[in-house]
């Protein structure tokens, strides 16, 4: 065979891996749910185990049904608290969706904060600009009814907000103080606001912090007050990622090998375990997931030795 014919032969090779990838990625693994399941021992010796649902990024839509009925499933893992770190809206008429997906999870203890696309709703953009940094909000963006949102979480879910505040739960007789910050993602995060409101909350066993966006301005600072553990969203683990390598870029300025799953932060000697959550969802105007499912996770928190 001549050199032409290899040519043609190798570019129809790439054309059908491409399409292959595409096909996979937007047809079939973007709709593949999963737990992630994780251990850690943080609890004082002779506690209960906690078991905690970390839900992020579900930007939902309201045609989206087999997402909805997914979620709505996942009270048969008998969580004993939910953490939800956002992006929950991913259009302007998702919050009946979110409200049908979320609704079972009533009753179980539960804290959330915003991100940008609970607020703005999502906007057609160059995936290619996501290496140049971080997005901007789109002009034009829709405004969505977080209102709604609110009202839906805290009184018929009966979760808090941690949105630049703190709060403490006793759970499964452990007493637990939860605070996080707004979206750093748009500079809604006030970590003096967060601060003052854990200053209020006696001492406890146990400090949680929570944000959407992982930037290490947020870590660091939710270190600095004293957080046993990290919990974040926004990234999507990258959403496409090349195998045995990981994520090209995070849309914020964490480590790539950090933008998604369990590792460990560390600031100025401390260290804690950090959970950033892949999420659930995408943008509708790029329906895709490659190498990277779409995910939750089940943290059980044990007592040490």
């Amino acid at each position: 065979m001549g050199s032409p014919a290899r040519g043609v032969a190798a570019l129809g090779a790439i054309a059908a891996t491409g399409a292959a990838a595409a096909v996979w990625g937007v047809g079939i693994e973007r709709q593949l749910f999963t737990v992630r399941r994780h251990v850690l021992r943080l609890l004082d010796p002779g506690s209960a185990p906690v078991r905690i649902l970390h839900v992020s990024d579900i930007h939902m839509a309201p045609w989206q049904h087999r997402k909805q009925r997914w979620i709505s499933r996942l009270v048969a893992l008998r969580p004993d608290l939910v953490i939800s770190t956002g992006d929950s809206l991913g259009h302007s008429d998702g919050i009946d969706a979110v409200r049908d997906a979320l609704s079972p999870l009533r009753g179980v203890p539960g804290v959330f904060v915003h991100g940008s696309n609970d607020y703005w709703g999502p906007g057609p953009r160059n995936p290619f600009r996501y290496f140049s940094g971080p997005s901007e909000r789109a002009p034009k963006a829709v405004r969505l009814d977080t209102d709604s949102l609110d009202a839906f979480m805290t009184d018929e879910l009966g979760w808090r907000s941690v949105d630049n505040a703190a709060t403490a739960l006793t759970v499964r007789g452990s007493r637990i103080r939860l605070f996080g910050v707004g979206d750093a993602h748009h500079d809604l995060d006030d970590m003096d606001a967060a601060a003052s409101a854990l200053a209020t909350l006696p001492d406890g066993p146990l400090t949680l912090g929570v944000a959407h966006a992982p930037y290490r301005r947020v870590l660091d600072g939710l270190s600095e007050l004293g957080a046993d553990m990290l919990f974040a969203g926004h990234t999507h683990g990258g959403q496409v990622r090349v195998p045995f390598y990981g994520a090209l870029v995070a849309n914020c300025d964490i480590p790539l090998r950090q933008s998604r799953g369990l590792s460990m932060w560390t600031h100025r000697g401390r260290i804690a375990p950090l959970n950033v959550s892949a999420g659930l969802g995408h943008s509708i105007y790029a329906p895709v997931r490659f190498a990277c499912r779409p995910e939750v996770s089940l943290i059980t928190l044990a007592p040490r030795a």
